[in-house]
């Protein structure tokens, strides 16, 4: 059974939790040893945030809660990094003022 932390944060990207955002969110989740899922209820369906496919099906929106939750002896730092990212937009706003 494994012994999960949760946290939630809003997205707040123009469009949601698109392609590179959830590229972004994938490549991070997998430097994480422990399990590492979201949801877009705080009661599941619970996906694999380690899998590219599943998370740009989720199809998260602007202004949508993300539930997390981690197993494992990193699970804290896990979604601290994420809900992290998350706040920054995945960084996206950087990209794009960079390309502009």
């Amino acid at each position: 059974m494994n012994n999960w932390k949760s946290s939630s944060v809003v997205i707040r990207h123009a469009v949601g939790l698109h392609a590179r955002p959830s590229v972004k969110l994938t490549k991070l989740a997998k430097t994480f040893a422990g399990a590492v899922q979201i949801a877009e209820s705080p009661d599941g369906p619970w996906i694999d945030a380690k899998s590219i496919v599943k998370v740009m099906a989720m199809k998260a929106k602007q202004d949508s809660t993300l539930y997390l939750r981690a197993s494992g002896g990193d699970a804290a730092t896990a979604l601290d990094a994420l809900v992290t990212l998350v706040e920054r937009n995945c960084d996206e706003d950087r990209a794009h003022a960079a390309s502009g």
